[in-house]
């Protein structure tokens, strides 16, 4: 079973960065495309990113294209996401999985983004 660490949020101010790490067990995890989502309070959970079995193919959400980067290190099992330009609007608890949701969730890792 495969299991999902994320980390690597906290508090930044408006336009500043961050850059989350999803580590997972396993050695299936190469075999799969993997996504970030994330869920703001009294929000459902919606994607934002995913990425390509080998890495070459990404897709965004038309809320985060121009300031958010997905990569992945299969060697290392782990996905990236790159936040630039960070906004309010991006404070949630951000999650990897398969964008089918196949894995079980983490706890997440909280950015909030004051103005």
């Amino acid at each position: 079973q495969v299991q999902l660490l994320e980390s690597g949020g906290g508090l930044v101010q408006t336009g500043g960065s961050l850059r989350l790490s999803c580590a997972a067990s396993g050695r299936t995890f190469s075999s799969y495309a993997i996504g970030w989502f994330r869920q703001a309070p009294v929000k459902k959970r919606e994607f934002v990113a995913a990425v390509s079995r080998s890495g070459d193919s990404t897709y965004y959400a038309d809320s985060v294209k121009g300031r958010f980067t997905i990569s992945r290190d299969n060697a290392k099992n782990t996905v990236y996401l790159q936040m630039n330009s960070l906004k309010p609007e991006d404070t949630a608890v951000y999650y990897c999985n398969t964008p089918q949701g196949m894995y079980s969730w983490g706890q997440g890792t909280q950015v909030t983004v004051s103005s």
